[in-house]
């Protein structure tokens, strides 16, 4: 019986069926990592992908809070006073002043009696299910929500049903169903408030209708919508004129608009409680460390009090959907910084990004599974970073891109 110790070349026993895996995945869904750096912190859109100069057009980082001086100073100054890592899980000793002053404040921001800060969004859609679902249930979920709402639904044991995307006629039609099921449980609706890959809304009022009228509840991942859309960038949720009775749960994350890290959840006084007893991805991970909750605070405030910065980057969206009307381009409609433009093939898709990068714009190229098959797309992200000179180099590029040019 022979033996593979540490550090000889045969290598692991299973690296040959790794390798056989791997060789499934057609080049064209093949993901590699690039190492994108952004030398002047003044300038975050700026960027250097593998060597070459360009701008970004693919992040997450709505507001431009990211680089904020404040934000920064609030993150050094945390980290001097308390240290970089929180050390322990919130029920052990990794609670601190910092998560409570946030949590205060995001419920404040949020218009709910509580909110509670998870690690990431993924973590708190994970358990929101683990605390909130039975086997008894049924979820109820849009076609095309995030991945984490999805392994949510499916990882809880509950019914999982999928409706058409941002149809409520859909999602009556599913609810009638279960209604005339007498089934036991509870039902639950599940939707991004703006949709990552597509970049529009969920028609939220409609679908509160439709959950209140068939006695479901209703909970909302405004991971995309929070800082850019509503009251003060208070979100999607806000933005369709809905409250805590309405949508009793909402998840926001904090690594988009707000520049920073993390997630959490806000509701009533009572769900907080449940998710504090019974989310697993809660109890049994290391807190969010305080110097990130700090710098989160700060760009709270700074997203609440500078309104210039979304004045500013629906600016931007508004010149990119002008011109993109005027020179025929498939996008999609959206009213957010997410501007897809529909390619169809993964070929298409990954050409167009190459030649976008090789004119000094970064722009990432999304395939199955993704999004759904035949619609590979470039993935377009506005920021109020971006100067009015970056947008239109990003329009230059794409009026010049082969994969955008009608018949010759």
């Amino acid at each position: 019986m022979s033996t593979t110790v540490a550090g000889d070349n045969e290598g692991s026993l299973l690296d040959p069926a790794l390798l056989a895996r791997l060789a499934e995945i057609s080049p064209s869904r093949y993901r590699r990592r690039r190492r994108v750096e952004a030398p002047d912190i003044a300038h975050p859109v700026r960027v250097v992908v593998d060597g070459r100069s360009c701008i970004s057009f693919c992040s997450n980082d709505y507001l431009g809070l990211a680089s904020h001086p404040a934000v920064i100073s609030a993150c050094v100054v945390a980290a001097q006073r308390y240290g970089v890592g929180s050390g322990a899980s919130h029920l052990i000793t990794g609670h601190g002043p910092e998560h409570d002053a946030l949590e205060s404040e995001l419920a404040t921001f949020t218009g709910r009696e509580r909110a509670l800060v998870f690690s990431t969004g993924y973590m708190a859609n994970l358990g929101i299910a683990s605390a909130l679902f039975s086997s008894r249930d049924r979820v109820l979920e849009d076609r095309l929500n995030h991945a984490s709402l999805l392994d949510a639904g499916l990882g809880s044991g509950a019914r999982v049903s999928r409706y058409a995307h941002a149809d409520a006629g859909a999602l009556e039609r599913r609810l009638a169903r279960v209604s005339d099921a007498a089934s036991p449980g509870s039902a639950w609706v599940l939707t991004d408030g703006v949709f990552s890959m597509d970049g529009d809304v969920a028609p939220l009022p409609a679908l509160a209708r439709t959950a209140r009228h068939y006695g479901a509840h209703l909970i909302v991942d405004d991971a995309h919508g929070l800082g850019v859309l509503g009251r003060n960038g208070r979100g999607s949720v806000d933005a369709a004129g809905l409250d805590a009775t309405s949508v009793p749960v909402l998840m926001g994350t904090l690594g988009k608009a707000f520049g920073t890290f993390g997630a959490f959840v806000a509701g009533s006084s009572s769900l907080i409680e449940l998710l504090i007893q019974r989310a697993r991805t809660y109890i049994y991970t290391t807190a969010l460390p305080p110097p990130i909750a700090a710098a989160t605070r700060a760009s709270l405030r700074i997203a609440l009090d500078e309104q210039w910065r979304r004045d500013r980057l629906h600016g931007h969206i508004a010149r990119f959907r002008e011109h993109a009307a005027s020179n025929g381009w498939p996008v999609l409609p959206s009213s957010t910084p997410i501007q897809p433009i529909v390619l169809g093939s993964e070929e298409a898709a990954l050409r167009a990004s190459s030649e976008l990068l090789d004119a000094g714009v970064l722009v990432s190229a999304i395939r199955p599974p993704t999004v759904p098959e035949g619609s590979a797309r470039l993935r377009i992200t506005l920021s109020a970073a971006h100067e009015d000179d970056d947008v239109e180099r990003l329009l230059a590029a794409l009026t010049r891109l082969k994969s955008l040019r009608g018949p010759a």
